[in-house]
Protein backbone atom coordinates (compact mmCIF):
# COMPACT_ATOMS: atom_id res chain seq x y z
CA UNK A 1 0.00 0.00 0.00
CA UNK A 2 0.91 3.65 -0.30
CA UNK A 3 -0.09 6.83 1.52
CA UNK A 4 -0.89 10.32 0.22
CA UNK A 5 -1.06 13.52 2.23
CA UNK A 6 -1.91 16.90 0.82
CA UNK A 7 -2.71 20.20 2.49
CA UNK A 8 -3.65 23.78 1.78
CA UNK A 9 -3.41 26.44 4.51
CA UNK A 10 -6.22 28.56 3.02
CA UNK A 11 -8.65 25.68 2.58
CA UNK A 12 -8.35 25.10 -1.19
CA UNK A 13 -9.37 21.44 -1.38
CA UNK A 14 -8.56 20.96 -5.06
CA UNK A 15 -5.02 22.14 -4.40
CA UNK A 16 -4.70 19.85 -1.38
CA UNK A 17 -5.62 16.74 -3.42
CA UNK A 18 -3.48 17.64 -6.41
CA UNK A 19 -1.82 14.44 -7.60
CA UNK A 20 -4.19 12.09 -5.78
CA UNK A 21 -5.39 9.44 -8.22
CA UNK A 22 -7.44 6.31 -7.54
CA UNK A 23 -7.56 6.46 -3.74
CA UNK A 24 -9.09 3.48 -1.94
CA UNK A 25 -9.75 5.31 1.35
CA UNK A 26 -9.71 9.03 2.27
CA UNK A 27 -9.58 11.02 5.52
CA UNK A 28 -10.56 14.70 5.52
CA UNK A 29 -9.40 17.15 8.22
CA UNK A 30 -10.91 20.57 7.70
CA UNK A 31 -11.85 23.83 9.44
CA UNK A 32 -15.20 24.76 10.94
CA UNK A 33 -16.14 27.33 8.28
CA UNK A 34 -15.42 25.12 5.24
CA UNK A 35 -16.00 21.62 6.58
CA UNK A 36 -19.39 20.93 5.02
CA UNK A 37 -18.32 22.42 1.69
CA UNK A 38 -15.15 20.31 1.72
CA UNK A 39 -17.17 17.15 2.41
CA UNK A 40 -19.32 17.82 -0.67
CA UNK A 41 -16.32 18.73 -2.83
CA UNK A 42 -14.41 15.62 -1.82
CA UNK A 43 -17.34 13.36 -2.66
CA UNK A 44 -17.73 15.04 -6.04
CA UNK A 45 -14.03 14.57 -6.81
CA UNK A 46 -13.87 10.96 -5.60
CA UNK A 47 -17.41 9.55 -5.73
CA UNK A 48 -18.04 6.26 -3.93
CA UNK A 49 -14.57 6.16 -2.35
CA UNK A 50 -14.94 5.30 1.37
CA UNK A 51 -14.15 8.39 3.43
CA UNK A 52 -14.40 9.84 6.91
CA UNK A 53 -13.77 13.41 8.04
CA UNK A 54 -13.77 15.81 10.96
CA UNK A 55 -12.94 19.38 11.95
CA UNK A 56 -9.37 19.64 13.16
CA UNK A 57 -5.78 20.55 12.46
CA UNK A 58 -3.66 18.14 10.45
CA UNK A 59 0.04 17.64 9.84
CA UNK A 60 2.83 15.80 8.10
CA UNK A 61 6.14 17.66 8.45
CA UNK A 62 4.24 20.86 9.29
CA UNK A 63 0.88 21.72 10.81
CA UNK A 64 -2.16 23.10 8.99
CA UNK A 65 -3.96 25.08 11.68
CA UNK A 66 -6.91 26.50 9.75
CA UNK A 67 -6.94 25.08 6.25
CA UNK A 68 -7.52 21.59 4.96
CA UNK A 69 -5.59 18.34 5.01
CA UNK A 70 -6.37 15.15 3.09
CA UNK A 71 -4.85 11.77 3.79
CA UNK A 72 -5.47 8.80 1.53
CA UNK A 73 -4.41 5.16 1.18
CA UNK A 74 -4.17 3.37 -2.17
CA UNK A 75 -2.44 0.56 -4.07
CA UNK A 76 -3.26 -2.46 -1.94
CA UNK A 77 -5.97 -1.39 0.49
CA UNK A 78 -9.64 -2.21 0.90
CA UNK A 79 -11.92 -0.19 3.17
CA UNK A 80 -15.49 0.30 4.35
CA UNK A 81 -16.72 3.49 6.04
CA UNK A 82 -19.96 4.47 7.79
CA UNK A 83 -21.29 6.05 11.00
CA UNK A 84 -22.91 5.10 14.27
CA UNK A 85 -25.50 7.79 14.96
CA UNK A 86 -27.10 9.01 18.21
CA UNK A 87 -23.79 8.30 19.92
CA UNK A 88 -24.78 10.19 23.08
CA UNK A 89 -27.74 7.92 23.70
CA UNK A 90 -28.14 4.75 21.61
CA UNK A 91 -25.11 4.09 19.36
CA UNK A 92 -25.73 0.34 19.70
CA UNK A 93 -28.86 0.89 17.58
CA UNK A 94 -26.59 1.11 14.54
CA UNK A 95 -24.09 -1.63 15.40
CA UNK A 96 -25.27 -3.79 12.49
CA UNK A 97 -23.61 -1.31 10.12
CA UNK A 98 -20.23 -1.94 11.72
CA UNK A 99 -20.77 -5.69 11.92
CA UNK A 100 -21.71 -5.75 8.22
CA UNK A 101 -18.59 -3.80 7.26
CA UNK A 102 -16.33 -6.01 9.39
CA UNK A 103 -17.67 -9.03 7.50
CA UNK A 104 -17.28 -7.30 4.12
CA UNK A 105 -13.65 -6.32 4.73
CA UNK A 106 -13.02 -9.82 6.10
CA UNK A 107 -9.81 -8.80 7.84
CA UNK A 108 -8.01 -9.95 10.94
CA UNK A 109 -5.98 -8.56 13.81
CA UNK A 110 -2.91 -9.01 11.62
CA UNK A 111 -3.89 -6.82 8.66
CA UNK A 112 -6.91 -4.68 9.61
CA UNK A 113 -7.50 -1.59 11.74
CA UNK A 114 -10.51 0.55 12.58
CA UNK A 115 -9.97 4.33 12.36
CA UNK A 116 -12.62 6.59 13.86
CA UNK A 117 -13.49 10.28 14.13
CA UNK A 118 -15.99 11.13 16.87
CA UNK A 119 -18.14 14.22 17.47
CA UNK A 120 -18.20 13.65 21.25
CA UNK A 121 -19.42 11.20 23.91
CA UNK A 122 -16.35 9.17 23.10
CA UNK A 123 -16.52 6.66 25.95
CA UNK A 124 -19.99 5.53 24.91
CA UNK A 125 -18.96 5.30 21.26
CA UNK A 126 -15.80 3.31 21.94
CA UNK A 127 -17.56 0.83 24.23
CA UNK A 128 -20.09 0.16 21.47
CA UNK A 129 -17.52 -0.17 18.68
CA UNK A 130 -15.37 -2.47 20.80
CA UNK A 131 -18.21 -4.98 21.21
CA UNK A 132 -18.02 -5.62 17.46
CA UNK A 133 -14.25 -5.31 16.92
CA UNK A 134 -13.27 -7.65 19.76
CA UNK A 135 -14.85 -10.63 17.97
CA UNK A 136 -11.89 -10.49 15.55
CA UNK A 137 -9.48 -8.68 17.88
CA UNK A 138 -9.28 -5.76 15.44
CA UNK A 139 -7.52 -2.72 16.92
CA UNK A 140 -8.76 0.87 16.81
CA UNK A 141 -7.09 4.28 16.58
CA UNK A 142 -8.92 7.58 16.32
CA UNK A 143 -9.85 10.85 17.93
CA UNK A 144 -12.39 13.55 18.61
CA UNK A 145 -12.92 16.37 16.14
CA UNK A 146 -14.11 19.90 16.84
CA UNK A 147 -17.52 21.45 16.25
CA UNK A 148 -19.63 18.40 17.07
CA UNK A 149 -19.62 17.19 13.44
CA UNK A 150 -18.09 14.32 11.49
CA UNK A 151 -18.52 13.04 7.96
CA UNK A 152 -18.70 9.69 6.22
CA UNK A 153 -18.99 8.96 2.50
CA UNK A 154 -19.91 12.52 1.55
CA UNK A 155 -22.47 13.22 4.29
CA UNK A 156 -22.16 15.32 7.46
CA UNK A 157 -23.45 14.00 10.79
CA UNK A 158 -23.87 15.38 14.29
CA UNK A 159 -23.86 13.28 17.46
CA UNK A 160 -22.10 10.47 15.62
CA UNK A 161 -18.89 8.54 15.26
CA UNK A 162 -17.53 7.99 11.75
CA UNK A 163 -15.48 4.83 11.33
CA UNK A 164 -13.51 3.06 8.65
CA UNK A 165 -12.32 -0.54 8.50
CA UNK A 166 -9.03 -0.50 6.60
CA UNK A 167 -7.36 -3.72 5.45
CA UNK A 168 -3.74 -3.77 4.30
CA UNK A 169 -3.33 -6.41 1.61
CA UNK A 170 0.43 -5.91 1.53
CA UNK A 171 1.32 -6.71 5.14
CA UNK A 172 0.62 -6.20 8.80
CA UNK A 173 -0.84 -3.34 10.84
CA UNK A 174 -0.19 -2.47 14.47
CA UNK A 175 -1.40 0.26 16.82
CA UNK A 176 0.62 2.17 19.42
CA UNK A 177 -0.05 4.59 22.27
CA UNK A 178 2.55 7.02 23.59
CA UNK A 179 2.52 8.41 27.13
CA UNK A 180 4.99 11.23 27.92
CA UNK A 181 4.06 11.29 31.63
CA UNK A 182 5.22 9.31 34.67
CA UNK A 183 3.91 8.89 38.19
CA UNK A 184 4.62 11.81 40.53
CA UNK A 185 5.45 10.88 44.11
CA UNK A 186 3.26 8.44 46.01
CA UNK A 187 0.00 10.35 45.67
CA UNK A 188 -3.04 8.08 45.51
CA UNK A 189 -6.58 9.42 45.43
CA UNK A 190 -10.04 7.93 45.58
CA UNK A 191 -12.50 10.01 43.55
CA UNK A 192 -15.94 10.96 44.88
CA UNK A 193 -18.69 13.53 44.29
CA UNK A 194 -18.32 12.95 40.56
CA UNK A 195 -20.78 13.87 37.84
CA UNK A 196 -20.38 11.39 34.98
CA UNK A 197 -22.48 13.40 32.56
CA UNK A 198 -20.40 16.57 32.99
CA UNK A 199 -17.05 14.85 33.65
CA UNK A 200 -16.85 16.52 37.07
CA UNK A 201 -14.30 15.42 39.66
CA UNK A 202 -15.63 16.76 42.95
CA UNK A 203 -13.45 15.32 45.70
CA UNK A 204 -10.17 13.46 46.19
CA UNK A 205 -9.84 11.46 49.40
CA UNK A 206 -12.83 13.37 50.72
CA UNK A 207 -11.37 16.85 50.12
CA UNK A 208 -12.32 19.33 47.35
CA UNK A 209 -10.45 18.34 44.18
CA UNK A 210 -9.41 21.91 43.36
CA UNK A 211 -7.91 22.39 46.82
CA UNK A 212 -5.99 19.10 46.69
CA UNK A 213 -4.49 19.94 43.29
CA UNK A 214 -3.53 23.47 44.37
CA UNK A 215 -2.01 22.38 47.67
CA UNK A 216 0.23 19.74 46.10
CA UNK A 217 1.48 21.85 43.18
CA UNK A 218 1.35 25.28 44.86
CA UNK A 219 -0.55 26.89 41.99
CA UNK A 220 -3.25 29.55 41.85
CA UNK A 221 -6.69 28.78 40.45
CA UNK A 222 -5.78 30.54 37.19
CA UNK A 223 -2.66 28.39 36.80
CA UNK A 224 -4.53 25.07 37.06
CA UNK A 225 -5.55 24.99 33.39
CA UNK A 226 -1.99 25.40 32.13
CA UNK A 227 -0.42 23.25 34.82
CA UNK A 228 -2.43 20.25 33.58
CA UNK A 229 -0.02 20.22 30.60
CA UNK A 230 2.70 19.20 33.07
CA UNK A 231 0.65 17.50 35.78
CA UNK A 232 -2.51 15.73 34.64
CA UNK A 233 -4.19 12.98 36.63
CA UNK A 234 -3.83 9.34 35.74
CA UNK A 235 -6.21 6.43 36.17
CA UNK A 236 -4.66 3.01 36.67
CA UNK A 237 -6.10 0.49 34.23
CA UNK A 238 -4.28 -2.81 34.77
CA UNK A 239 -0.69 -2.27 33.64
CA UNK A 240 -1.71 0.87 31.76
CA UNK A 241 -2.29 4.47 32.85
CA UNK A 242 -5.04 6.54 31.24
CA UNK A 243 -4.30 10.26 31.32
CA UNK A 244 -7.04 12.59 32.53
CA UNK A 245 -6.70 16.28 31.60
CA UNK A 246 -8.31 19.13 33.50
CA UNK A 247 -10.69 21.18 31.36
CA UNK A 248 -11.77 23.90 33.79
CA UNK A 249 -12.43 24.78 37.42
CA UNK A 250 -16.04 24.30 38.52
CA UNK A 251 -16.42 25.88 41.96
CA UNK A 252 -14.33 23.65 44.24
CA UNK A 253 -14.45 20.83 41.71
CA UNK A 254 -12.49 20.13 38.53
CA UNK A 255 -14.13 19.47 35.17
CA UNK A 256 -12.10 17.00 33.10
CA UNK A 257 -11.90 15.95 29.47
CA UNK A 258 -12.50 12.34 30.44
CA UNK A 259 -15.12 10.73 32.64
CA UNK A 260 -14.20 10.01 36.25
CA UNK A 261 -16.44 7.82 38.41
CA UNK A 262 -16.92 7.55 42.17
CA UNK A 263 -14.35 5.18 43.70
CA UNK A 264 -11.96 5.47 40.74
CA UNK A 265 -8.35 5.37 41.97
CA UNK A 266 -6.28 8.22 40.54
CA UNK A 267 -2.62 9.21 40.70
CA UNK A 268 -0.83 12.45 39.86
CA UNK A 269 1.46 12.50 36.85
CA UNK A 270 4.41 14.64 35.85
CA UNK A 271 6.03 15.35 32.51
CA UNK A 272 8.82 12.92 31.66
CA UNK A 273 11.69 13.42 29.19
CA UNK A 274 9.30 13.63 26.22
CA UNK A 275 12.07 13.81 23.62
CA UNK A 276 13.46 10.52 24.88
CA UNK A 277 9.98 8.95 24.97
CA UNK A 278 9.41 9.93 21.33
CA UNK A 279 12.73 8.37 20.32
CA UNK A 280 11.79 5.17 22.15
CA UNK A 281 8.45 5.02 20.34
CA UNK A 282 10.10 5.51 16.95
CA UNK A 283 12.65 2.82 17.72
CA UNK A 284 9.91 0.44 18.83
CA UNK A 285 8.10 0.98 15.53
CA UNK A 286 11.32 0.43 13.59
CA UNK A 287 11.94 -2.82 15.45
CA UNK A 288 8.43 -4.07 14.71
CA UNK A 289 8.33 -2.80 11.13
CA UNK A 290 11.66 -2.66 9.27
CA UNK A 291 9.61 -1.63 6.22
CA UNK A 292 6.72 0.82 6.63
CA UNK A 293 4.17 2.00 4.07
CA UNK A 294 2.26 4.50 6.21
CA UNK A 295 1.85 5.91 9.70
CA UNK A 296 -1.35 7.68 10.78
CA UNK A 297 -1.31 9.33 14.20
CA UNK A 298 -3.58 11.38 16.45
CA UNK A 299 -1.85 13.89 18.71
CA UNK A 300 -3.76 15.55 21.54
CA UNK A 301 -4.36 19.30 21.29
CA UNK A 302 -2.65 19.65 24.69
CA UNK A 303 0.46 17.86 23.38
CA UNK A 304 0.43 20.19 20.39
CA UNK A 305 0.24 23.22 22.70
CA UNK A 306 2.94 21.86 25.01
CA UNK A 307 5.32 21.01 22.16
CA UNK A 308 4.66 24.36 20.46
CA UNK A 309 5.25 26.39 23.62
CA UNK A 310 8.54 24.55 24.15
CA UNK A 311 9.66 24.96 20.54
CA UNK A 312 9.58 21.21 19.93
CA UNK A 313 6.64 20.68 17.53
CA UNK A 314 8.60 21.07 14.30
CA UNK A 315 11.38 18.87 15.66
CA UNK A 316 8.80 16.29 16.71
CA UNK A 317 7.27 16.12 13.22
CA UNK A 318 10.74 15.88 11.70
CA UNK A 319 11.57 12.96 14.04
CA UNK A 320 8.33 11.16 13.12
CA UNK A 321 8.98 11.74 9.40
CA UNK A 322 12.06 9.52 9.66
CA UNK A 323 9.59 6.61 9.74
CA UNK A 324 8.55 7.48 6.19
CA UNK A 325 5.05 8.58 5.21
CA UNK A 326 3.65 10.02 8.46
CA UNK A 327 0.63 12.29 8.83
CA UNK A 328 -2.20 12.80 11.26
CA UNK A 329 -4.78 14.77 13.21
CA UNK A 330 -4.58 17.08 16.21
CA UNK A 331 -7.48 15.73 18.27
CA UNK A 332 -9.55 16.76 21.27
CA UNK A 333 -9.20 13.29 22.75
CA UNK A 334 -7.46 10.15 21.55
CA UNK A 335 -8.83 6.66 21.02
CA UNK A 336 -6.89 3.46 21.52
CA UNK A 337 -8.93 0.26 21.22
CA UNK A 338 -11.69 0.78 23.80
CA UNK A 339 -9.85 3.56 25.69
CA UNK A 340 -10.65 7.27 25.53
CA UNK A 341 -7.47 9.03 26.67
CA UNK A 342 -6.10 12.57 26.98
CA UNK A 343 -2.71 14.19 26.36
CA UNK A 344 -1.50 11.15 24.43
CA UNK A 345 -0.48 10.11 20.95
CA UNK A 346 -2.05 7.07 19.29
CA UNK A 347 -1.06 5.76 15.90
CA UNK A 348 -1.37 2.89 13.46
CA UNK A 349 1.54 1.64 11.38
CA UNK A 350 1.09 -0.17 8.08
CA UNK A 351 3.75 -2.57 6.80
Amino acid sequence: MRQFFGMNPSGNLKDAVRGLDSPQFIMLMSNSEQFEMHVRELEALYPHVPSIGCIGMSYDTRVVENGVGVMAFFDGVSAKADVLEQVSSVPVKYIERLERDIAAVNGSVRDTVCIDFCSGNDACALTTIHTALRKRNISLVGGTGDGGKVSANGRVYEDAVAYALVRNHGGRVKTYKENIYRKMGDYRFVASNTDKARYILGSLNGKPAKQVYQNILHVTEKEILTRTFQNPFGKINGDDTCIISIKEVDGNALACFRQVNDSDVLILLELADYKEVVKETIQSIRNDFPKRSAVFSVNCLFRYKLFTERGYMNEYLKEMSTLGAHAGLVGYGEHYNNQFVNQSMTCVVFE
